[in-house]
């Protein structure tokens, strides 16, 4: 909010073009009075301020409250970013292909990006989806109010064929020809911070509408990246969404009705115009050429846009224009609302549970409607409907209901996981007092008779959003079958120093897509050689603590099952030495970037024991967000470094229990920017006979 009248007074001229020569004319005072109000020396009284709301054409609220104005429908236009003139050409936003453009990513990115942005009074953040499909006059209507003329001509421009995104364009122009019709899908939250901050610098409005890759998170939330956002626009045919965001905290002396919206296109041209790709939608900048600054909106524009809330409560509401599955398993809107409950209810049930202790931290829901009327109604999602038996022990835990041994249906036992702290690189925080381990909560309980897919265990951390859900294997045969959860870091609900540093070092080991505890660059970074086996240490010994458990309840409940002769006998537990595997398998893979953009990576393969060689054919693939891998090219020949050599069909045989090689990938063949990029190489065995 500006400090004083001055400010707001030079502000308004600014924006409305107007000298003040013209505003002395316009409310009949001397030039000199006029520059006395600009320049702070002298303020006038409310009749004149009244007189200079009118000539400028604002509130006169917003001139005695010196804050931004509202803008009318009239005033708003698309602003398209013009090419660079070293003639360099994007070919869409590179952010948005680190997702799969599907329905239930959008979900998870959407919502873990909401809990992030919970408001600090222990309320539950609430999540809606609203699918909004427009035919006939509500479609022209809503076409017409997203000034819809200016940017199809764009659109056309740059549905190139030849492109990925290109050819999406020309996929929906297409669709959106042939069926006339149009899916809008709004993802609200409330209780949220919203989008505050100016438009240009730092701040949350800035990093979701004008920045990629700007995350601007730390401490115990889920995001890290900066990438969850472009999910939205992956989501939408035409790479369009628009915002309407009421704020936490007051921006220009205003807080409700933050508008805006942003559309992603490749480099295209119109005649000898050349555009970056990017546009904005909003009130175009006195101050800044060719760009185009949010607005404050009014109720029916808002509601023109369908984006209009209908809750006061601070929060965000994005609306993805032309929503789709890009994985073509869903196109009807029924279709694509179980898409988006079964999306946020497999990925956080748990943060959806609530007990007399503590209330959830997230509640969600699911609407459709066609033209107005509701098709399915809001939805609200039960986590212990969806998932019974975690959400039961998810819920003891919170109330103190656990047990140290289960002897019922209903127990949920409570155990402790260490997880070993590595030492940061940055030590200068580090004193004797610097926690070394930290003990991570672990919860079983029995699962329900009719659950899809038992006896997994579900690592979590922060808002309790389901990083990875793994069966666990080699557990006694004829257990009973079971759920666990595995709570780390500040999902343990402690505030303690070793629980502060547990979030810290789990969120470094966690990829973009945030779906393991692995190895990353963060965690090379961050902290002392070792640190990638902690987490990995970590992992393994939450599994071998559950088939501990089950092995312990399930010899408590064989007490009364006969004699010990008969028992030992019939016990059916697995040997203890885990079975050799038979084919041969990625031990391990180091590797960077290089100057020429591609992946150069040093490979360790363990094969079995055998007489013959291991004849194998490794192929490389960047992973998808969603865990789809997407092939490339190795680049020239693998190059054997030991226990290895290339055959004449440029396959690798190996020699021994353990082969090293390198291989560099092609540039050419990557869908992506390397450096935007995680990898994964298999060896499967190759088809060439041995020579």
């Amino acid at each position: 909010m500006p400090q004083d009248f001055s400010d707001w007074l030079k502000g308004m001229l600014r924006q409305r073009d107007m000298s003040q020569k013209e505003l002395a004319v316009a409310i009949e005072v001397t030039p000199a009075a006029v520059n006395a109000w600009v320049g702070g020396r002298s303020e006038p009284r409310y009749e004149k301020i009244s007189a200079i709301a009118e000539a400028l054409g604002v509130a006169v609220e917003d001139a005695v409250s010196r804050r931004s104005p509202g803008a009318s429908s009239s005033e708003l236009s698309w602003i398209f970013r013009k090419a660079p003139a070293d003639g360099g050409r994007e070919g869409g936003n590179a952010a948005a292909f680190a997702f799969a453009a599907n329905l239930e990513v959008l979900a998870r990115e959407a919502t873990q990006n909401s809990l992030d942005e919970r408001l600090p009074d222990g309320g539950p953040v609430t999540s809606r989806f609203v699918l909004h499909e427009l035919t006939g006059q509500h479609l022209d209507d809503f076409l017409e109010a997203l000034r819809w003329s200016e940017i199809e001509k764009h659109l056309h421009a740059a549905a190139d064929p030849g492109q990925k995104v290109g050819r999406v364009l020309v996929d929906g122009l297409q669709e959106l020809q042939r069926t006339q019709r149009l899916v809008l899908l709004r993802v609200d939250d409330f209780n949220a911070t919203g989008l505050t901050g100016p438009d240009y610098a730092d701040g949350r409005f800035a990093r979701v509408v004008r920045r990629t890759l700007d995350s601007g998170k730390a401490g115990a939330q889920g995001g890290s990246y900066g990438l969850g956002k472009a999910a939205l626009w992956a989501a939408s045919r035409f790479g369009l969404v628009l915002v309407n965001s009421t704020l936490s905290e007051n921006q220009d002396g205003r807080h409700e009705r933050r508008m805006a919206g942003r559309l992603e296109l490749p480099w295209h041209a119109l005649g000898s115009d050349e555009f970056a790709g990017p546009a904005w939608f909003g009130v175009k900048d006195p101050d800044r050429a060719d760009s185009a600054r949010s607005w404050w909106g009014d109720r029916a524009t808002a509601q023109s846009l369908y984006l209009e809330r209908d809750d006061s409560a601070p929060g965000t509401s994005f609306l993805v224009v032309g929503a789709y599955d890009g994985s073509g398993d869903t196109e009807q809107l029924e279709e694509m609302h179980e898409r988006i409950v079964t999306g946020v209810a497999r990925n956080f049930w748990a943060s959806m549970v609530g007990g007399e202790n503590a209330g959830p931290l997230l509640r969600a829901s699911v609407a459709s409607w066609r033209n107005g009327r509701a098709v399915r109604p809001e939805e609200r999602i039960d986590p212990h409907r969806h998932e019974p038996a975690r959400s039961r022990a998810v819920k003891a835990f919170l109330d103190g209901n656990t047990v140290h041994e289960l002897t019922a249906r209903e127990d949920v036992l409570e155990t402790t996981v260490p997880l070993k702290l590595p030492r940061p690189k940055d030590a200068s925080g580090v004193g004797p007092d610097t926690p070394a381990t930290h003990d991570a909560v672990l919860l079983i309980t029995p699962a329900d008779g009719d659950e899809p897919r038992p006896d997994h265990i579900s690592y979590m951390r922060a808002t309790r959003m389901v990083v990875k859900s793994k069966k666990i294997s080699d557990l006694p045969l004829g257990h009973r079958s079971f759920q666990a959860v595995l709570l780390a870091g500040a999902a343990t609900r402690r505030e303690t120093a070793d629980a502060v540093a547990a979030e810290r070092l789990l969120r470094a080991s966690e990829p973009p897509d945030h779906n393991d505890w692995t190895g990353t660059e963060d965690l090379t970074a961050m902290y002392v050689r070792g640190a990638r086996q902690c987490v990995l240490n970590f992992k393994r010994d939450a599994e071998q603590s559950v088939r501990e458990a089950l092995r312990t309840a399930d010899s408590d409940r064989s007490e009364d099952e006969g004699p010990e002769v008969l028992r030992e006998l019939l016990r059916l537990d697995p040997p203890k030495v885990p079975r050799t595997q038979g084919f041969p398998t990625v031990h391990a893979v180091e590797g960077e970037v290089d100057g020429q953009s591609a992946w150069r990576v040093t490979v360790t393969v363990k094969c079995p024991d055998r007489e013959e060689p291991w004849v194998l054919a490794p192929v490389v693939r960047f992973m998808g967000r969603d865990g789809g891998g997407m092939p490339v090219q190795w680049a020239g020949k693998l190059i054997p470094v030991k226990n290895c050599k290339l055959t004449q069909g440029g396959n690798l045989e190996f020699h021994g229990r353990r082969g090293v090689f390198i291989g560099v990938t092609d540039p050419a063949s990557h869908p992506i920017p390397a450096i935007m990029s995680c990898i994964e190489v298999d060896v499967p065995r190759a088809k060439e006979a041995r020579a």
